[in-house]
């Protein structure tokens, strides 16, 4: 008899919050056939972004992650840099509309400096200014896998 494999999930618009995040972010550290997580729109905080940080610390299948408008800002974008700095199977992360300012795109700058399979970042929306472009501008010369996207 055939097993069952889910591959990807879409649970976009939502209301699955930081508790349903923390919830998911268990199962995924050791799900061996996720490949695909949609977490679009689910008021997913601080909190819910640290968990799935720390998933990402040890998850290697999982490729694609959306997590665009959701409430958890630069924090959020910060904890999940650290992941990325780490995890060697995410090829695309979508963060846009998160009010990401400041401190997110220097962290995700320093980050993309080391990771070596991220291809797509998607930060459209966000609050990012001069001085962030400028910084993901110059991780972008030493990381030649990222490709910055548009909403």
């Amino acid at each position: 008899m055939d097993k069952f494999s889910l591959t990807t999930l879409h649970l976009g618009s939502n209301d699955i919050g930081d508790h349903g995040a923390q919830a998911l972010s268990k199962t995924f550290m050791f799900n061996s056939t996720l490949t695909t997580l949609d977490l679009y729109s689910n008021s997913i905080g601080d909190d819910g972004a640290k968990a799935l940080s720390k998933a990402l610390k040890t998850n290697s299948i999982l490729t694609t992650l959306s997590l665009e408008n959701n409430k958890f800002g630069d924090n959020g974008a910060q904890t999940l840099s650290e992941a990325l700095k780490t995890n060697s199977a995410l090829t695309t992360l979508n963060l846009g509309y998160n009010s990401i300012g400041d401190i997110g795109p220097q962290t995700l700058s320093e980050a993309l400096k080391t990771n070596a399979t991220l291809t797509t970042l998607g930060l459209g929306g966000n609050k990012i200014g001069d001085d962030e472009a400028e910084a993901l501008s110059e991780a972008l010369k030493t990381n030649s896998t990222s490709r910055p996207t548009y909403p």
